[in-house]
């Protein structure tokens, strides 16, 4: 396996893959804004957006491969606020469904945390929907439960799902 952080120039080669991840997870349950079936026309402008993000300072895109085959992929959006420097958020944590259950997952997070180290975030956050597999490899690694939001996303079902708010403190404030 190989993670690495992209930037735009680099990630744009790779729209087509992460296309595929983000239809394959989202497709297979994963809530990370978006409803099933996914449109690849709608899969496609969410990655433009983000590419076009990674030319300002700020935010992160990690990928995973195996094999030569993008397995997984993750993302830190620092905070920008004059009193919130020392914060980040990790958003669209995906591995693709012929690779999990392989480590993936939590060395994204690992590489996550550390970019964030590098980059003096000490505070991070993410949310997930309760009950997802997802809350299981978060709390293996570390990551603290705040609470519930109630009724926060809607899933394929259009029912309302809670999602749950977690956080991890870095270097000696996390110690």
């Amino acid at each position: 396996m190989e993670i690495r952080f992209l930037e735009a120039t680099e990630a744009a080669s790779y729209l087509d893959d992460l296309v595929e991840l983000l239809r394959d997870s989202v497709d297979g349950g994963a809530s990370v804004g978006f409803l099933p079936p996914l449109d690849v026309a709608e899969a496609r402008a969410y990655w433009e957006g983000v590419v076009a993000e990674l030319a300002s300072p700020g935010h992160s895109l990690a990928l995973a491969w195996v094999d030569g085959r993008v397995a997984g992929t993750a993302q830190l959006v620092e905070a920008s606020k004059a009193n919130a420097r020392h914060r980040a958020e990790v958003s669209k944590v995906l591995v693709h469904s012929a690779f999990r259950r392989q480590g993936i997952g939590a060395a994204l997070m690992q590489a996550l945390e550390e970019r964030a180290r590098e980059r003096g975030r000490t505070t991070l956050v993410l949310d997930t929907l309760e009950g997802a597999p997802s809350e299981r490899l978060y709390q293996s690694l570390g990551w603290l439960r705040t609470g519930v939001i109630p009724q926060y996303a809607r899933v394929a079902d259009g029912t309302l799902q809670g999602t749950v708010v977690y956080y991890k403190l870095l270097g000696e404030a996390g110690r």
